[in-house]
């Protein structure tokens, strides 16, 4: 894929995650004006762990415009495992995949999984845009309900498809203040709801990394029996620290990007 392309697939991911995630698009028409040099630290794309669509596979089309693999890890708490990758030029945003171990689910929820999945045109799947194709099943609501009950995550692919999760803009790259609980503070006075359950913020300094993120909100979404609405993408905040040898940290916490579970640690 060359650099035009990968920049078309980027800005197409992006303006679909605006529009899907209309506090996205507000929270960065206010900061953009004072801090023009604003910068999106990372972008979350959602997979499972199947042969077909895992980060592997998803992944093939950034690697060959030149994103490299940087680290990965599993989501503590959850049957979740991610990788990152870079790319050599710094003003591209990173990208965090996750996977869902789709193995570990019981029986119900895999074969639905397994069953949404195979209704995916082989030809689809080597297209370099299939992280952008959304949806390509019809899914009841009952079903969909079925998967929330066991899994954020899969319930969240099922109803969405292949798009962008959630994007983190860079707290380092705003021109002043850019303390993170400060940040919070004005993002809760302009009336955006920040997920507190486990505290306004995750990390620490000690980590190199300090996390915040918006609520979801509710997107409609059309299920094969009736429009519902449902949770949708959300905005995340992310202040790094530099390590020992000055520089800012560029990995992730385990932590990152997801609510707890009921799950366990399955690696």
């Amino acid at each position: 894929m060359k650099r035009e392309q990968l920049d078309q697939m980027l800005e197409t991911l992006w303006l679909d995650f605006l529009a899907r995630t209309p506090d996205a698009g507000r929270i960065h028409s206010l900061l953009l004006p004072e801090n023009p040099q604003l910068r999106i630290d990372h972008l979350s794309l959602h997979t499972l762990a199947l042969p077909r669509v895992n980060i592997t596979q998803l992944a093939k089309p950034f690697e060959r415009a030149g994103y490299q693999s940087r680290g990965e890890f599993d989501i503590t708490g959850t049957r979740l495992f991610a990788r990152h990758y870079e790319h050599p030029d710094p003003s591209l945003p990173k990208l965090l995949l996750t996977e869902l171990n789709v193995d570990s689910l019981g029986d119900e929820v895999r074969n639905i999984l397994h069953q949404l999945i195979s209704q995916i045109a082989p030809a689809t799947l080597q297209q370099d845009n299939f992280c952008i194709s959304g949806r390509h099943w019809k899914i009841d609501f009952d079903t969909y309900q079925q998967l929330q009950r066991c899994s954020e995550h899969a319930a969240w692919i099922a109803a969405f498809g292949f798009r962008a999760h959630h994007y983190a803009l860079l707290i380092n790259s705003l021109n002043q203040d850019d303390d993170i609980d400060e940040l919070n503070d004005y993002l809760l006075e302009q009336g955006f709801r920040l997920d507190s359950r486990n505290g306004l913020v995750q990390g620490s300094a000690d980590e190199y990394l300090e996390q915040s993120a918006t609520v979801p909100g509710n997107t409609e979404v059309e299920f094969s029996d009736r429009r519902a609405q449902v949770p949708g993408g959300h905005c995340a905040f992310i202040r790094r620290y530099p390590t020992s040898d000055g520089r800012l940290y560029q990995g992730f916490i385990r932590t990152s990007a997801v609510s707890p579970g009921p799950y366990p640690h399955y690696r």
